[in-house]
């Protein structure tokens, strides 16, 4: 068993003091405003059964989004939380105050408080350093409302776009889930406010996409895929908290598994901070997983795991103080688990905190905040096709028709842990709280001269065709529509993405695709914006890859991308029937997604963009990923073609780059760093920003490699006819995989290095022997 590790001297001495109630209380949250909403899984069931008053009479470990259950004015509520927080110092013996803890994915899930682009969004803009300063802006808010722990960032790297929450997660690859992970630690710790990993570990690759579904990964894909991001995020960004999956990998709950909880997060990795379970996990282990009789067999499963804290109530460690007086937990079990949370809290300042003086007024959406959330917006839209109709004149007099049930609706906006679609979307009688823009509103305002109608055409879910021919008719007597379709975020069932809303298709929710149809049949130009939480497939929609060439890999040919450009192949498929003219992908883009967007049809600002996660063909070839082995994709063996619409990394911009003469010292040893750098030319008459990217291929190994993998990533600006050589120092650890032994190692060989306009264009190649 691991041993306690020592705390400060102060810390060692609560320890001593506390009696068994005491410490069992430091382990539990409270969630106060708890009600019959469905926030969490089975939350309206499951309630605690113990009164606040009788709770916390020993004091209390975290007190559960005090902010983030209902909309409560946020001024009223820190008077309140303050007066709360000095009766927990007054009133129980030990006088310690709570954490605060609450969900931060798409900015504070607060009334009145930002909401940013969603977690896929931040993946497409392939810019860490401009997600770190939106943590650091959620952490300032938070701080300010005494908030200590946000739950977030997702660091579960996309496995199977049906699971519900691809719009949670970064990016399919490890290292872009790290690296911007990683950052968003970085800039919320900044603020003081403890950032919490979550889904440690193998959440994303349940069975079938479904939520909660088993997992039967191996070794190595857990090893090397789904856990350095959790890693460089412990052990580059220095996160405090980590929160457990709840899925069972072959058989054995995580929730339960010393093995993910201690020998990796603690032994190998060192982490000393705290682990606290996902809502209702410890219980899980008796009501779902079966794996323990009761709540004190939960209990005592977890925390001999790893779990230290169970949220986000009382329920099953209320039985850990008896079960050390009974003999069937040993106290120091316990004490491990309480020292690490008054070590947070000390660590945070509330051991000696004073609650005299709570905020007087404070603006969450600042424009500050307003001006993060639009660029990460901008930076995040993809341009998916183009056959030259963008960007638009902002002078244009043109009539535009603007179509689709993600036209005029703000809730399309956001993501399923946005406050609007989590909290508000229970009570509609109350408002958003902050400025939400729908994408007709910024149209309308960027192209002032426009005469611009709106149709609804259909819902986002549901068979309604009624209203289709009418938008068609708009379109038809337009010069140009904007068609804008997609997901509705919401909870278990409530939307058509989120937590539990799984799909077993990957087409577009319900009769979205015959009101594109019926637009596109016009003849009116169109273009298509996709405003989603998941990628769906789009093969019909989008026109092959313009200038695609094939690229030998062995077994068979995948198409490379093209660099990207401003034009594509022309709007129509093979058979000639009509296409959109152009296609945009927004992931929930936030309160200021729809002024983003605008200007990017505009050109006011150039599409940077890139794909987080590949364009699938079908749900059939799911699960799949760009880091496939090569049986993995296309090959002669198999009549199944899994290669995707529109691979990771693609993108396209108002101009065109190209990328050569790249370097690389011929040869390195396994603990060196390459140094790579790549010429990379604004070919085009714009400027514009381009993502270069460098993979690598591991030409021979003793366990079968991927075709591709991502090591290396960075944004460049560039005006027209500039060039710039863009350097990259990648450490050879990069290319490490679990070896037969089980042991993380770099084999030396032959490693084949490309920069190009996706994961599969070799645009410019160099090699490199390790040794």
């Amino acid at each position: 068993m691991l041993q306690r590790t020592p705390h400060s001297a102060r810390v060692e001495a609560l320890l001593a003091e506390m009696t068994l109630e005491e410490k069992q209380a430091q382990l539990v949250g409270y969630w106060v405003d708890q009600g019959d909403e469905v926030v969490a899984p089975l939350s309206g069931e499951k309630k605690s059964s113990s009164r606040y008053d009788e709770a916390s009479a020993h004091g209390i470990g975290h007190l559960t989004r005090v902010y983030g259950t209902r909309p409560v004015d946020p001024v009223e509520r820190a008077r309140w939380l303050w007066t709360e927080q000095a009766r927990l110092q007054r009133e129980t013996r030990l006088g310690i105050p709570a954490i605060v803890h609450e969900e931060c994915l798409t900015g504070l899930a607060a009334w009145q408080a930002a909401t940013y682009p969603t977690p896929l969004a931040w993946g497409a803009s392939f810019d860490p350093d401009l997600v770190a300063a939106v943590g650091a802006a959620i952490g300032e808010s938070m701080r300010a409302l005494g908030i200590h722990q946000g739950l977030a960032p997702v660091l579960d790297v996309i496995r199977d776009p049906r699971w519900g929450r691809v719009d949670e997660c970064i990016a399919e690859d490890p290292l872009v889930v790290g690296t911007i992970g990683t950052a968003y630690v970085r800039g919320l710790q900044s603020a003081g406010v403890h950032a919490t990993l979550k889904h440690f570990i193998g959440y994303s690759a349940s069975q079938a996409g479904r939520n909660h579904a088993p997992v039967h990964a191996g070794r190595r894909e857990i090893e090397d895929v789904l856990m350095p991001p959790f890693e460089m995020a412990l052990r580059e960004g220095g996160a405090r908290s980590v929160m457990n999956s709840y899925v069972d990998i072959d058989g054995t709950p995580v929730t339960a598994d010393a093995h993910y909880l201690t020998e990796v997060l603690r032994e190998r990795w060192g982490f000393d901070g705290v682990v606290v379970s996902d809502y209702f996990a410890v219980d899980f282990l008796r009501s779902m997983h079966r794996v323990a009789a009761d709540g004190a067999d939960a209990a005592r499963l977890a925390i001999s795991a790893g779990i230290d804290v169970e949220l986000p109530s009382p329920d099953a460690f209320l039985t850990l103080a008896d079960q050390v007086r009974d003999g069937r937990l040993p106290e120091s079990v316990l004490d491990r688990a309480v020292g690490r949370v008054l070590a947070q809290k000390e660590e945070l300042g509330l051991l000696d905190a004073d609650f005299g003086a709570p905020p007087e007024e404070i603006d969450l959406d600042s424009a500050s905040h307003r001006a993060l959330a639009g660029r990460l917006a901008e930076e995040s839209i993809v341009l998916l096709s183009n056959d030259g109709i963008l960007p638009l004149e902002t002078s244009t007099t043109a009539r535009i028709a603007v179509i689709g049930p993600n036209a005029d609706s703000s809730e399309a906006l956001m993501g399923c842990y946005s406050f609007v679609n989590h909290v508000l979307a229970h009570h509609p009688e109350v408002p958003a709280g902050i400025e939400l823009p729908t994408v007709l509103d910024a149209v309308r305002a960027e192209f002032e001269r426009a005469e611009v109608t709106f149709s609804l055409g259909c819902e986002v879910e549901g068979t309604d065709r009624s209203r289709i021919d009418g938008a068609a008719a708009d379109a038809a007597a337009a010069d140009l529509a904007i068609v804008v379709v997609g997901d509705r975020a919401g909870l278990f069932g409530r939307g058509t993405v989120g937590e539990g809303n799984d799909v077993e298709s990957l087409e577009l929710p319900g009769v979205q695709r015959e009101l594109i149809d019926a637009v596109v049949a016009t003849g009116t130009p169109v273009i298509l914006v996709a405003m989603t939480g998941r990628p769906y497939a789009w093969d019909w929609a989008l026109p092959p890859r313009d200038g695609a060439a094939g690229v030998a890999v062995g077994l068979g040919t995948v198409n490379s991308a093209s660099t990207a450009s401003s034009s594509e192949a022309p709007s129509t498929d093979g058979a000639g029937a009509p296409r959109p003219a152009a296609m945009l992908q927004a992931f929930f883009p936030g309160e200021e997604g729809a002024p983003a967007l605008a200007r990017l049809l505009s050109g006011r600002t150039s599409p940077s963009g890139r794909l987080p996660v590949s364009l699938p063909r079908a749900a059939g070839a799911q699960p799949y990923s760009y880091l496939h082995p090569l049986l993995g994709g296309l090959a002669d063996v198999t009549s199944a073609d899994p290669t995707p619409v529109r691979p990771f990394g693609f993108g396209l911009t108002y101009t065109t780059f190209a990328h050569d003469e790249l370097m690389v010292a011929p040869t390195a040893s396994t603990d060196d760093v390459l140094r790579v750098s790549v010429r990379v030319r604004n070919t085009g008459e714009a400027d514009g920003v381009d993502v270069v990217q460098l993979y690598v291929h591991d030409e021979v190994a003793s366990a079968t490699r991927p075709v591709a993998q991502l090591v290396g990533f960075r944004r460049v600006a560039l005006a027209a006819g500039a060039e710039e050589r863009v350097s990259f120092e990648v450490p050879v650890d990069r290319l490490a995989f679990t070896a037969a032994d089980g042991v993380r190692r770099v084999e030396p060989g032959r490693f084949r290095l490309w920069v190009g306009g996706a994961c599969d264009d070799e645009e410019t190649v160099a090699v490199v022997e390790i040794g």
